[in-house]
């Protein structure tokens, strides 16, 4: 299969996303940037796209206008295995955003992430369905997902 890369529809915002989103998952950088020319439907010299690395997977930022918007059809998913991860992610990925339900958020610019413990998918395909309901429900009340609080209402008999 061909590499497939995201492509992320900013307003004016691509290059201060990426250097955003760069400064939060490890292994990240910045990779190349190009800019609007003469002619060019935006004002020449602006940034037009940003490629960059989030730990390993690569990611364009657009800087195509205003016509379109980020919404929750689209998300990325940050399995974390602690809960000092999700915490992280977290606090990092709402500063200037929104907490959402059952461990979703919205960035500062828009864009829909998932921050996901990994406890929280062994539980919910636990073999006992009582335990994996229990999970569930928990998890419908939660808005940043808690590990402690998970496992508490899932041994719950």
């Amino acid at each position: 299969m061909p590499k497939t890369t995201p492509c992320l529809w900013f307003d004016t915002q691509a290059e201060e996303a990426a250097q955003f989103y760069a400064s939060i998952f490890p292994s990240s950088t910045i990779v190349d940037v190009t800019h609007y020319g003469p002619g060019a439907p935006r004002p020449e010299g602006m940034v037009m796209t940003v490629t960059f690395v989030l730990d390993g997977q690569e990611y364009v930022a657009l800087n195509g206008g205003p016509e379109f918007t980020f919404s929750e059809a689209i998300s990325f998913q940050v399995s974390c295995t602690s809960q000092a991860e999700v915490d992280e992610y977290w606090s990092r990925l709402t500063d200037g955003g929104e907490e959402g339900p059952c461990g979703w958020l919205k960035d500062r610019y828009g864009l829909s992430w998932q921050i996901v413990p990994t406890a929280l998918r062994e539980l919910l395909t636990d073999p006992d369905p009582g335990r994996s309901q229990r999970a569930m429900r928990a998890m419908l009340q939660m808005k940043k997902i808690d590990v402690t609080e998970l496992r508490r209402a899932a041994d719950q008999a």
